[in-house]
């Protein structure tokens, strides 16, 4: 139930159909996992991680253990990674819940060894130039698959992440790198090899050794790559509270950082940092019936200013975020990418599935 008209409008139709088109447009990989981490980036519906399922994923990738065991409450039949680190402490959890963990390193492998995890599903992560996670020595990596093997652990897969896609030279590079990271080592006993999140998907053919791939942002319609017929899938959404008339010289808001040089109409707006609508947002444009209006002053912790015209009501909708041009127009407002602007959205802000 919702007690306030501002929430997230997810479309689980249009997540699908995304998800069938991807699967459609990237069909030489097996594997297509979907990237549900931050709850689903920002589109958080246990119903959403059903419709990518039934789009076509056949497995599930999130950050930690607590996104994990939060879908197996609901779903039982897909398997999930957890592409962070998971505490060795909980790898008895991982086992009953069948959730998939990330050896991210030597040291990291030993800690789970220790827990003598009989038939426990792990992917080696290699590290091929971003420095986060990951083990980058050739000579680690044989060592690591040899104590595996001697354990009751089993290696399914093995898989890296591109830092920086668009740049053709570092891809080939990673691309290098993971190749000699695992010398004398014979992918095709390893049933899932995957590279390719969301960007350099788009960008490359699928390496010969590879065949599995990670479905991310792009799930939702988020990316700059042009015919692949995503649809938009959320749209936040908020109405207008109460309209104001200020007089010349008059101000609005925290500080009176706007200033009316002439009589002016402005709109409060029932959203606000707490939100996740930041203070930076101010200066750039939401829609209230299909026209664009400027934020102006400085953003509450739960409401907003816009400087609107006479065409604006009380209780009319206003469209903070409208469709995905218009989030990577803020994105590249707040000198961010999408995935930081739809991450940002408040726990508070309900999210409401259309089917």
């Amino acid at each position: 139930m919702l007690f306030r008209n501002t929430y997230l409008e997810i479309n689980l139709k249009s997540i699908e159909k995304n998800v069938r088109n991807l699967m459609a447009e990237y069909y030489e990989y097996k594997h297509h996992i979907g990237v549900v981490k931050a709850d689903c980036y920002g589109q958080s519906s246990i119903r959403t991680v059903k419709a990518i399922i039934k789009g076509g994923c056949d497995y599930l990738a999130v950050a930690t253990l607590d996104e994990a065991l939060d879908i197996r409450k609901k779903i039982n039949e897909i398997p999930i990674l957890c592409l962070g680190v998971v505490p060795s402490a909980y790898i008895e959890t991982c086992m009953q819940n069948n959730i998939t963990i990330t050896i991210n390193s030597l040291d990291y492998l030993e800690e789970v060894l220790q827990q003598e995890p009989e038939g426990l599903k792990v992917h080696l992560k290699i590290d091929t130039g971003m420095h986060r996670l990951g083990i980058e020595k050739n000579e680690e990596v044989l060592e690591a698959i040899d104590k595996i093997k001697k354990s009751k652990i089993l290696l399914e897969g093995i898989y890296t992440h591109i830092y920086q896609a668009r740049d053709k030279e570092k891809y080939l590079k990673q691309i290098e790198k993971f190749e000699e990271a695992l010398t004398g080592i014979d992918l095709k006993q390893i049933p899932i090899v995957h590279i390719a999140a969301s960007e350099a998907l788009t960008l490359y053919e699928k390496p010969k050794f590879v065949n599995g791939c990670r479905l991310g942002l792009i799930m939702y319609g988020l990316t700059k790559v042009e015919g692949l017929k995503l649809d938009t899938t959320a749209r936040l959404m908020s109405e207008v509270l109460q309209i104001h008339r200020l007089q010349p010289g008059e101000t609005v808001g925290y500080e009176g950082a706007f200033k009316a040089e002439e009589e002016t109409k402005i709109a409060v707006i029932g959203i606000g940092y707490a939100d996740g609508i930041i203070r930076k947002n101010t200066g750039r444009d939401v829609y209230i019936n299909g026209n664009r209006y400027p934020i102006v002053g400085n953003i509450c912790m739960d409401m907003l200013f816009v400087k609107v015209d006479d065409e604006v009501e009380v209780h009319d909708t206003v469209y903070v975020l409208k469709d995905n041009a218009h989030i990577e127009e803020v994105a590249k407002y707040l000198d961010t990418i999408s995935y930081e602007v739809l991450c940002m959205i408040g726990k508070r802000v309900p999210r409401v599935c259309k089917d």
